[in-house]
This record gives C-alpha cells, sequence and structure tokens, in this order.
C-alpha cells in the first residue's frame, strides 16, 4: 500500500498571491502617500500610518496562519499562539508611539534644539 502525496503548490502560489498583495499595497501606499490619508489624523497620528500597522498585523497573522499550519488545529490552539503576538506587536507599537510623541513634543516645544 503507496501513501499518496498532495501537492501544496496551489496552497504556496496563493499564500505568495496574497503576501505579495498586500506587500504591494503597502508600497504603493508608501510611494503614492495620498493626502487624504497622510493629512488626517486619528488618535495623533495619520490615517496613513495605521493602515501600515493593519496590513502589517494582517501579514504577521497570515504568516503565522500559513507557515506554522495553523488553519488546521482548534480554535484555542489558534489563538494561544496568535492571540499573544498581535497583542505583543499593537503593544509595541503603542509604546513606540507614545514615546515618540513625547520625545517629539519635548524637542518642537522647549530650547533644546535637534542635534540628530
Amino acid at each position: 500500500m503507496g501513501h499518496s502525496h498532495e501537492s501544496n503548490t496551489k496552497r504556496i502560489w496563493g499564500v505568495f498571491a496574497f503576501l505579495s498583495l498586500v506587500t504591494i499595497v503597502e508600497v504603493a501606499l508608501g510611494i503614492v502617500k495620498p493626502h487624504s490619508l497622510y493629512m488626517t489624523n486619528l488618535l495623533s497620528m495619520s490615517l496613513l500610518n495605521w493602515i501600515f500597522i493593519i496590513l502589517t498585523v494582517v501579514k504577521a497573522y497570515y504568516i503565522t496562519w500559513a507557515f506554522m499550519h495553523m488553519e488546521g488545529e482548534k480554535s484555542n490552539l489558534r489563538w494561544s499562539v496568535v492571540g499573544p503576538l498581535v497583542f505583543l506587536i499593537l503593544y509595541l507599537v503603542f509604546i513606540l508611539l507614545v514615546e515618540a510623541d513625547y520625545v517629539f513634543e519635548v524637542f518642537r516645544t522647549s530650547q533644546y534644539k535637534w542635534i540628530f
């Protein structure tokens, strides 16, 4: 009795196409920088930056989903792996943005000059 081997070529091309599409959208938005997205603020940050963050989290989630083979696992296991990753990425982004905004405001409103 032989084991049948199913090819994953179609799946690999699907993952490649999805990740490529999201990356192309990110690069296009970064090059074009639409004025309506760039100049619209949401929670002290431009809407364009929020779109970049969301697309990056979507790509990270999909990479985990596809390459760690999470689609075949039970929901509890999926969320025990993916949940902390998404939470930590969002937490890191939040901390970086809050600290960067603070440093920017200190240099903008004080007598210190930008030396870097």
